[in-house]
Order: structure tokens, then sequence, then C-alpha cells
């Protein structure tokens, strides 16, 4: 999956780094990359997070820290009502040159490190810097760089999740992001449904023998896993957040047999439905 380059000097002006509040009807698809740091925290909305080769849901709360150069996007459900909304922060490793040479901020620099896969924080990992996040797009001069130091230093001693695998090796550029895009929505809008493996290729003009090799070599999955975890990610949803029966849920989900449901469910998520349910409502 080839990413597009972003340009965020252009964007900055002359501040030192971004801070800002992303408000969208909807966050589309936008596979993109830059050599600056990034933290998006969301306040509302939810649908798939893309980071590297890894894709998850978001939820309220989620907050993900993305190394330089690490391509990623938010999409939101396409059945999603209201706004979407989130705090991003995006900043270049010089501003920070002269304070990573101290011994005093050895965590951070490792810190930075680490950020080269993404890092999740889910949202109960976080309490006690959301106030920092949220103060931050409207700061100014030095508090503005004290409000970010001060972020970071507190994500060092909080849990986090790694995102993309250790072998991810991005592929920059335009040149595939349209075609990811079209299959990603295909997938999105039928995932309930059937998905046919000649219908993707056949958006983006390939035999199904090429768009198979062509979506493995781009994203690190075979399609039918991707589709899988798609399906699954709507499933969970619906195990949290409604009484529907399980046989209901895996069926309107694009699962053809609860069997089946059942084993790719526990494949995933190393939890069977009815005890990922009891775990989460």
């Amino acid at each position: 999956m080839k990413a597009r380059y972003e340009d965020l000097k252009a964007r900055s002006g002359n501040n030192s780094f971004r801070a800002f509040r992303r408000t969208e009807p909807k966050f589309e698809f936008n596979w993109h990359y830059h050599p600056e740091y990034e933290i998006t925290w969301i306040v509302k909305g939810s649908g798939k997070r893309l980071v590297g080769d890894n894709f998850e849901n978001f939820h309220p709360g989620d907050l993900v820290m993305i190394g330089k150069e690490l391509p990623h996007t938010w999409v939101s459900d396409q059945q999603a009502t209201g706004m979407s909304m989130a705090v991003v922060i995006q900043f270049n490793e010089d501003i920070l040159e002269s304070f990573l040479k101290l011994t005093e901020f050895e965590a951070i620099k490792q810190l930075l490190y680490r950020a080269r896969l993404g890092l999740y924080y889910p949202s109960k990992n976080i309490s006690g810097i959301t106030h920092l996040i949220e103060n931050l797009p409207v700061r100014k001069g030095v508090e503005k760089i004290a409000g970010l130091l001060q972020l970071l230093d507190r994500l060092c001693h909080k849990r986090y999740i790694t995102l993309a695998s250790p072998y991810f090796q991005p592929s920059k550029g335009e040149l595939n992001g349209k075609r990811i895009m079209r299959i990603y929505q295909y997938i999105q809008k039928n995932s309930a449904g059937k998905i046919s493996i000649t219908d993707a290729a056949a958006l983006i003009h390939l035999s199904a023998s090429a768009f198979c090799k062509f979506f493995k070599r781009t994203t690190g999955h075979s399609f039918s896993d991707y589709v899988n975890e798609i399906r699954i990610g709507q499933a969970c949803k619906l195990l949290a957040e409604t009484d529907r029966t399980i046989a209901d849920i895996c069926y309107s989900s694009g699962f053809e047999s609860p069997t089946y449901f059942n084993r790719i469910f526990l494949k995933k998520k190393g939890i069977r439905p009815r005890d990922f349910r009891n775990k989460n409502q």
C-alpha cells in the first residue's frame, strides 16, 4: 500500500509544531506519511485505524503516537452519525534535539524510538493526562513547548500497545493509493454481505491471482484475512454494545456459519464471542 507524502511544514507557518482540533463529518481514508511525529487523541467518533500493517477499531478516548515516516490513517464508520473529532499534535524531532542530549531526557528519547512502529494507549491507560492534550492547541509561547515536553514525559510512564509489526516496510508514493482506497471502500461497504475476490480485483483491473499477490505484497495480509479482520471488528462492536444473539451477530457481520465465526473470533481475539461479551459489556 503506497502512502502519500504530506508536507506539514507548509501548514505550520512560524510555529515550532502544530497542535489543533480536527472536526469533520467523517474521517475519510487518507493513507499518508510525514517526517513529523504525531499524537492523535480521539474525542468523538469510531471506525478503523490503519498504522503500518496494523488495522484495528478506534473509539473515543483512544490515543496513538505515530513515529516519523510511518504511514497511517483513520476512517470513520460508514453508518456513523454526528461529527468526528480529534486533537492532533505534530512535531519534528529538531525541536527536541538539544533536550535529547541530556540524561534527563533519556526516557523521551526511548519513547520516540519505540514510536517508529506506532504506540496505542487505550483510554483507561491515559487518565490524568487528557487535560494536557486538550489544552495544548490553545497554549502559546514557552507554555506550548513546556506542555509538549510534559505530555511526552507522562507518556513515557503509561502502558501502551505496539501497533505495526517489526518487519513492516512502508511503501511510499501515490501510485497505488487510489487502488487501495477503492478496495478498502468496497470491503467496508460489503463486509456484512458477500465479498468476492473477483469483484475486488475488477475494481483495479487485475486478474484474481494478480490481485491476491498485489494485496499480500502491499499490506502484508491475505485478502481473506483482511476481510475477516474487518468483520471481527464489527462483531466486537455489536457484542459489546447490543444484546443481539451471537448467531445474529455472526450473520450480520458477514460470516456464513456460527462454527466458522467462533473459530475465526477465537483465532483473532484469543477469546470466544460469549466470553468477550461478558468481559466487555
